[in-house]
């Protein structure tokens, strides 16, 4: 399975100082496949490498990290796997589990996808309350919900074989 290098990113927003400034940041590796699950539904998994993490602040990078946020000592991938994906007016809504820190949520993507050659262009959106990841520290009550997801990704079928990762 592979993400493919290029145009493939995934891009975080979490509103931060009492939700007047949004901290922005990425994940600067993953990995991610579409195929056809055991009941032949199309499905899209997503690996992320937590430790990745990159907002362009190695002091707050470093805390994301950390035991506090991410814990990614513990915890080193955040994943998306989706359970349903229909076309709804020319756009995919693409409903699955978001699982980071232990923990995982119901989350639905609006996706604009499109095929090239064999691999699928996705363009994905969501929000997330990470309070319900237990993503929850926070002095002084300085980080609001909810946190914007985009992905763009350029994802390769899954044939079972190992593809580097983007």
């Amino acid at each position: 399975m592979g993400a493919r290098p290029g145009p493939s990113r995934v891009e975080f927003g979490v509103p931060t100082f009492w939700g007047l400034r949004t901290v922005v940041g990425q994940f600067r590796r993953f990995d991610g496949s579409y195929g056809l699950d055991a009941e032949n539904v199309p499905a899209i998994d997503l690996t992320i490498d937590a430790g990745s993490l990159d907002t362009g602040n190695g002091t707050r990078d470093r805390h994301l990290r950390s035991e506090r946020f991410f814990d990614v000592a513990a915890h080193p991938q955040v994943r998306f796997s989706s359970t349903l994906i229909s076309d709804v007016d020319g756009t995919m809504a693409v409903i699955g589990h978001l699982e980071a820190v232990g923990r995982k949520v119901p989350i639905a993507l609006d996706a604009t996808v499109r095929r090239v050659g064999d691999d699928l262009e996705m363009e994905a959106t969501t929000t997330v309350d990470q309070r319900e990841l237990g993503l929850t520290f926070s002095p002084l009550g300085m980080i609001r919900t909810p946190s914007t997801l985009h992905v763009e990704a350029r994802l390769a079928p899954d044939r079972g074989d190992d593809q580097v990762a983007t």
